[in-house]
């Protein structure tokens, strides 16, 4: 115990640096799978039908796992750990588990019968489409139990985070990558359907993802032995913080599901074009943003369990000033090389040249909300770990409305490019509300120097731009060079913006000792 106790205190700047290395392993697998997707499906109609068949459960996750779960979860267990036993924390354990996993068999069991209608309620313009419509239901029966077992997967992984253990469930989405790339290698040609192996391959991503983490967890003495038990204390409080949270963690989610929607209505390729560049946007936003906010979760926790609302306020502020440092280049980069990214990384096979342009667009947008994005992902925990869910629900009722009257007004002139705009706008709205109601609370307040920060971080960005702008060939090279060409191309630009703004940022007097906490 005491061990476990040692290492869940280490530093925030080393654990966040575990977690973003795993995790920038698991998404440049993560590129390489979507790589070699386009490769084979392009953003024809089965692409579509997949990537659809494969939201809905991974929509769902970010609500039952990764999301309002684990909000809710982690400061109970951590105010479990720092009041109580351990044998208290272990029944904790198995009570939650069998409640969780009764629900997630339950709702299961309804997605898979159901499969059709929710093909056609995310995605209803596939009515008029028979074809695809089926498809993505056939495929969508085979990828909704993923929801169940990475949902109980998240739940090991929360578990594994409170006691300090964040490298194994920073690691274990690789094997989805890896199971999809399998998949479309190596058994694609054995399906009628090609693109039917790509909805096997989430089936047997899920079921190795939960086997993965079960011996971290039997040798921390905390393997779930589940026990269905509804009226334990702790989980009526976790689904008490659980049932609000479900929106107020969630609203990207909820937006991007939105997009689907009424993408489906759009050209054929629309869905496609916005899953490639939103993986792109994700790539900064999993290995920087939901890193510091999973790392600083059960610090906050700790900090609200043990009443040290200056160290509570100081993690705050730790993990805004890195989000900056980090989040601001990776958007304005995304931005200045929308084309020479997409190209370099997709534009082979099935991915033509109109392809390469309409997803840029869609970049280009995602890219503008990016730093919005990072920031919901630092400040929504001082919210939950305060185990205030109310708050953040009516901030996410606020934002869902925005973002589909903007839906509205950008989809007509701006297409798909309109609903990526208007995901963004809606989530510095949500940020925004965010910041604002923790310093109305009273919880969280800007420690000194955050002027001179701001203006460091402003003559950094702007000294990258010039570099890149300068630097850059035009879009008809970028499509026309081979990968090889476009690869070292695109290393130079990232090595010459990396130095630009590094260099600046010393040169200014900022230096990485600032950081650690």
């Amino acid at each position: 115990m005491a061990e476990s106790e040692a290492k869940a205190e280490g530093g925030l700047l080393r654990s966040s640096a575990v977690v973003g290395v795993m995790t920038m392993l698991s998404r440049v697998l993560g590129l390489v799978r979507d790589v070699v997707i386009a490769n084979y499906f392009g953003s024809k109609a089965e692409a579509d039908a997949f990537f659809v068949a494969f939201k809905i459960p991974n929509f769902l996750r970010r609500l039952f796992a990764e999301g309002a779960f684990a909000q809710a979860f982690v400061p109970v267990l951590s105010e479990y750990r720092s009041q109580q036993g351990r044998p208290q924390v272990k029944e904790l354990v198995d009570a939650v588990a069998g409640s969780l996993g009764g629900v997630l068999l339950t709702i299961t069991g309804i997605g898979v019968v159901a499969a059709p209608l929710l093909i056609m309620l995310f995605a209803p313009g596939f009515h008029d489409l028979p074809e695809k419509l089926n498809l993505a239901g056939e495929m969508l029966r085979i990828t909704f139990p993923y929801l169940l077992l990475i949902s109980l997967t998240a739940f090991c992984g929360s578990i594994l985070n409170s006691y300090g253990r964040f490298a194994v469930p920073a690691f274990t989405p690789v094997l989805l990558n890896l199971s999809l790339i399998a998949a479309t290698l190596f058994f694609s040609s054995m399906f009628d359907q090609p693109v039917m192996a790509l909805a096997w391959g989430v089936f047997a991503a899920g079921v190795a993802q939960l086997l993965f983490q079960l011996p971290f967890l039997w040798r921390l003495g905390l393997l779930p032995r589940p026990r269905l038990r509804p009226q334990h204390e702790g989980v009526r409080r976790i689904m008490t913080l659980m049932l609000p949270a479900l929106f107020g963690v969630s609203v990207s989610q909820i937006n991007l599901l939105l997009d689907t929607v009424l993408a489906s209505f759009l050209q054929t390729g629309s869905i496609s074009w916005l899953y490639y560049s939103d993986r792109l946007s994700e790539l900064p936003l999993g290995v920087f943003g939901i890193a510091i906010g999973t790392v600083i979760l059960p610090s906050l926790s700790r900090r609200q369990a043990e009443n040290q609302p200056q160290a509570f306020s100081k993690t705050l502020d730790w993990a805004l000033r890195l989000v900056l440092l980090i989040g601001l280049p990776s958007a304005v980069a995304l931005f200045v090389l929308a084309e020479p990214l997409i190209a370099t990384i997709f534009h082979y096979g099935a991915m033509q040249d109109r392809d390469v342009l309409m997803a840029s667009m869609s970049l280009r947008a995602y890219a503008s909300g990016l730093l919005a994005f990072m920031m919901i992902k630092v400040l929504a925990p001082g919210y939950f770990a305060r185990q205030d869910t109310k708050t953040p629900v009516k901030i996410a009722i606020k934002a869902m409305v925005a973002n589909m009257v903007l839906n509205l007004i950008l989809v007509w002139p701006l297409q798909h490019a309109g609903l990526a705009l208007a995901t963004s706008l809606s989530a510095f709205l949500s940020s925004a509300l965010l910041f604002l109601g923790l310093r109305r609370a009273g919880v969280f307040e800007l420690q000194p120097g955050w002027h001179l920060y701001g203006v460091r971080l402003l003559v950094a960005n702007l000294a990258m731009v010039a570099v890149l702008l300068y630097l850059v060939a035009d879009v008809q090279s970028w499509l026309s060079w081979g990968w090889w060409q476009r690869s070292v191309e695109m290393a130079l630009l990232v090595a010459a913006g990396l130095l630009t703004y590094g260099g600046v940022l010393l040169l200014s007097g900022m230096r990485p000792r600032q950081f650690r906490y």
